[in-house]
């Protein structure tokens, strides 16, 4: 079964800063749009950024500003940067990618943020 490896997430004072990463397999990770979700505590998994493969960027109104999204095709990574950084960002953070009608997730990654 193919699997996204996510990594880079950990325990963070507010105001500091994490970037994640995400690894796909060549042959999705090239042909595909790359997404971060994140899952707080007891609430529902949110979209939270988005790259196409034209490299359009797209936020949620709750990180805009303070973290971007990019890819490195040539490493078929997507990257997450995290700045400013706040307790009400506390979640599991997922990465997916979008093939066609497919998605593929990764396993996810714990983001804590102190405050």
């Amino acid at each position: 079964q193919v699997q996204l490896v996510e990594s880079g997430g950990g325990l963070v004072q507010a105001g500091g800063s994490l970037r994640l990463s995400c690894v796909a397999p060549g042959n999705i990770f090239s042909f595909s749009d790359m997404l971060w979700y994140r899952q707080p505590p007891g609430k529902q998994r949110e979209l939270i950024a988005a790259i196409t493969q034209g490299f359009r960027t797209t936020y949620a109104d709750s990180v805009r500003g303070r973290f971007t999204i990019s890819r490195d095709n040539a490493k078929n990574t997507v990257h997450l940067q995290m700045n400013s950084l706040k307790p009400e960002d506390t979640a599991v953070y997922y990465c997916k990618a979008i093939l066609g009608l497919t998605d593929y997730w990764g396993q996810g990654t714990q983001v804590t943020v102190s405050s």
